[in-house]
Formats: C-alpha cells, structure tokens, sequence
C-alpha cells in the first residue's frame, strides 16, 4: 500500500526543483529555440529537459508505473499506476517571460486520481493534494469559494492553439457566459487555473481540447479542496475526456446547463 502523504511530500520536491530548473533557465532563455509542434503549438529545449528530469525520478518512487505526459519522453502501457506529467503547462507564457506557467504532476491508479502535485513557477507557490487527504498550498490548508450566484461568478476559460478545432465552441461558450457572470478572465496555465479554483480565487475553470496532462493533478486538488470536476455535460467519469469543467460546486449545475444549451458539433460526449 503506497503512503500517500509521504510520496506527496516527495512529488513536491520533484516538482519545486523541477521549477527551479524553469527559472533559471527562463533568465537566459533563446526564443529562437522554440519549436512549432502545431500551428501556435509550442514547446522548447526547457520543456523536454524538464519532462526528462521528472520522468527519471518518478521512476525510481513506483518502478513499473506507466506516463502520461505531454512531451511523449516516456510511455504508458495500461500499467496499474500511472503518472500525468506537464513539465511546463504554459509554454507561451513562459516563452513570452509573463505569468504563470507551473510544473504539473498527478498519479492515477486505474480511474482513480491518487495525488496532484502543481507548482506555479512565479509566485513560488506549491498546491498539492492526495486522496482523502484534503487540499493544500505552501503548507496551508485551502478550500473553493461559497459563492453560489452565476451573476457573481469570477471564472477562467482559454482559448486553445486549435482554432480550427474550437473556435465554434468558442463563440458559443462567450455567447452564453458573457454578462451573464461576474468575469471572465484567460491566464494562459490550465493546471495554474484549476489550483486557483481550489484556493477560492476562481470560482470555476472550463476549456475544451484539453489532454489529461493539463487537469489531472488540479483536477484532485479541487475535489480535495470541497470542489466538483466534470466534463461539459456533467458527467464525473471525465478522466481521458477534453473537455472540462472544475468549480465550486455550487456554481457547477448552472454553468453545465449554460454550456449544453445548443452545443455545437465536435463536442459530443
């Protein structure tokens, strides 16, 4: 039986270092290192080295676990325990030196989210979650927001590299929310963005085309932190979906019935 808090504690560490190799890199960063993967789809030199340094040490915490992670340096091969890694969620935040940009890290076993581990690089500020075992940054205890109104809802969503993909759900998602909450903002970090939510300073998250690298770790600290995690329509067997919605949970039925109202096609369940 793996002690969960203990290896939290460890992933942490991974993590923090691991965002440390991030900011000093980022002092002396060469844009001209940057690679296209896809149209506006970006990684560079940091991204690999950092997902190489991660992958290396959580190999030696569950020998035989399989990965899931964005840059493809290791692989996963229906192992019973599996780790999520984004070494740098936020590429085009840090290659443009502006917050935030964090280390993401989650451990699942089979369905079940175990831990999340998410270092936000800029504000030195580690959120951290295993199962049963609440929700935390820096050591302190957090918790979502009670807000409960729509018209005061304070809420994140991005819009991704795929335009092509997403730029129908786009329109729709902004014709429905727009006005009809507090405020919409985009910061750029999906995994930085749900770990807002667990900590009260958003009250909810949704984007479409999203990987499991990019909400499993925050995924667990928001329901650890008393929030709710679904996909578009509601359901709770989101892990492996793309598309996403983590909130407060009060706010959680009404912002799924505003964003099912005439969905548009390519969002199907």
């Amino acid at each position: 039986m793996i002690a969960l808090k203990q290896l939290t504690e460890t992933v942490c560490d991974i993590a923090t270092r691991c965002g440390d190799f991030l900011r000093n890199e980022r002092k002396r960063f060469d844009r001209t290192c940057v690679e296209e993967k896809n149209s506006h789809d970006y990684v560079s030199y940091v991204d690999k080295a950092a997902e190489k340094m991660i992958v290396a040490e959580l190999q030696q915490l569950i020998p035989g676990a399989g990965f899931l992670t964005e840059e493809g340096s290791a692989d996963y091969h229906d192992e019973a325990y599996c780790w999520v890694v984004d070494p740098l969620d936020g590429t085009t935040n840090y290659i443009h030196d502006n917050a935030p940009y964090c280390v993401s890290i989650a451990l699942r076993c089979g369905a079940d989210l175990l831990l999340g581990v998410v270092y936000e690089v800029c504000r030195d500020e580690c959120f951290y979650a295993w199962k049963d075992g609440g929700a935390w940054l820096n050591g302190e205890s957090i918790k979502v927001s009670d807000v409960a109104d729509m018209n005061n809802a304070f809420m994140v969503m991005e819009l991704p590299y795929n335009s092509d993909d997403y730029s129908n759900t786009a329109q729709h998602l902004l014709k429905k929310l727009y006005g009809k909450v507090g405020g919409i903002r985009m910061n750029g970090s999906a995994a930085t963005a749900i770990c807002y939510v667990a900590a009260g300073r958003f009250d909810l998250w949704l984007e479409a085309f999203v990987c499991p690298w990019d909400y499993a770790a925050g995924a667990i600290i928001v329901m650890e932190a008393g929030g709710k995690v679904t996909n578009f329509y509601g359901d709770q067997e989101f892990f492996g979906g793309h598309h996403i919605i983590a909130s407060n949970g009060r706010l959680h039925a009404p912002i799924c019935s505003l964003v099912d109202e005439e969905m548009p096609r390519g969002m199907e369940r």
